[in-house]
């Protein structure tokens, strides 16, 4: 992620405080999503049907969206898409929004709310080690040490999940972990794709391919009357689906129009805090020095990944 401009360090835009605010209430919006999700395991519903459901909600929205940006006013023809394109859609709404979403759902019934997100919060470090296997990226020694810092802040903060869960710890971290990798796959990948299509466009194709993929999964290994949940979920799905999963993509997005992706990015930095903080006052997790340590260490590991990262790309 590219730093921002001196000229813009030393001197903000008008629209800096707008885009730092947008872009914060997108990262609070993102985390709010793992606090919905566990409230809504306690009315016995199973990942396949939760997250079924909340895709079912955010389809018209993303359909929506994937027109706008097609025909907004003013806006430049779209090119139509090649067969190369589409198979690129698709494969991104896999592993981006499909894989991602489902295997953190499913995570989410094994750990808390807390260990999720600062698990989800390795992607930076997880892309920069793709394009190291991938494109034989450099990795300079202090990426290298930042990432051994953000781990064990993870790790410090696990081994006390699995004194207080059990062993579902494990299974539950090894699943989010597997979300976190999923969609840093999606995020190597997409560089090309967002060039031709635009943002906007990318993300409301693929996320159309993720929702009609996790309808399908709940037609394919449910009965139809495992729809019937409690009325509590189905309100909770759709907070998830609106303010949870589509909101914060339109800010994030406004937001890094207006201060940058590297500005953006380490804004994100408020989720955790906000994942912690959410999950102790609404479902009463513990907050001890295990968290704030752990906390403090994959926010300051991921800090210099980024900034690094940036500086070594100038």
């Amino acid at each position: 992620m590219n730093r921002m401009p001196a000229a813009t360090t030393h001197h903000p835009t008008p629209h800096l405080a707008t885009g730092l605010l947008l872009a914060s209430i997108g990262a609070i919006g993102f985390s709010g999503k793992a606090i919905i999700v566990k409230l809504a395991y306690q009315y016995g519903v199973d990942a396949v049907t939760l997250i079924m459901y909340r895709m079912l909600f955010a389809l018209p929205l993303f359909l929506a969206l994937g027109w706008w940006a097609s025909h907004r006013p003013g806006g430049e023809k779209p090119s139509p898409l090649t067969r190369r394109d589409w198979l690129g859609v698709f494969g991104l709404g896999f592993t981006g929004y499909y894989l991602a979403s489902f295997l953190d759902f499913w995570g989410l019934q094994y750990i808390s709310a807390s260990l999720e997100r600062l698990i989800l919060y390795l992607n930076p470090t997880l892309v920069l080690a793709l394009g190291w296997v991938l494109y034989r990226r450099r990795i300079t020694g202090m990426q290298a040490l930042a990432m051994v810092v953000s781990y064990a802040g993870v790790l410090l903060v696990f081994g006390h999940e699995v004194g207080a869960q059990g062993p579902n710890a494990a299974l539950g971290a090894l699943l989010v972990f597997g979300s976190a990798v999923s969609y840093a796959i999606y995020l190597v990948y997409s560089g090309e794709l967002v060039k031709r299509l635009g943002s906007l466009r990318l993300v409301g194709l693929a996320s159309t391919v993720a929702c009609v993929l996790c309808l399908l999964q709940f037609v394919l290994l449910r009965p139809l009357s495992a729809a019937a949940v409690a009325p509590e979920v189905i309100w909770l799905s759709v907070l998830n689906a609106t303010l949870c999963t589509f909101a914060p993509v339109l800010f994030v997005m406004m937001g890094v129009e207006r201060i940058g992706a590297g500005l953006a990015a380490q804004t994100g930095m408020i989720g955790p805090m906000s994942t912690i903080i959410m999950g102790v006052l609404i479902l009463d997790e513990s907050f001890n020095r295990w968290i704030v340590a752990g906390t403090v260490l994959v926010l300051g590991g991921v800090f210099l990944v980024t900034r690094f990262g940036a500086a070594s790309r100038q």
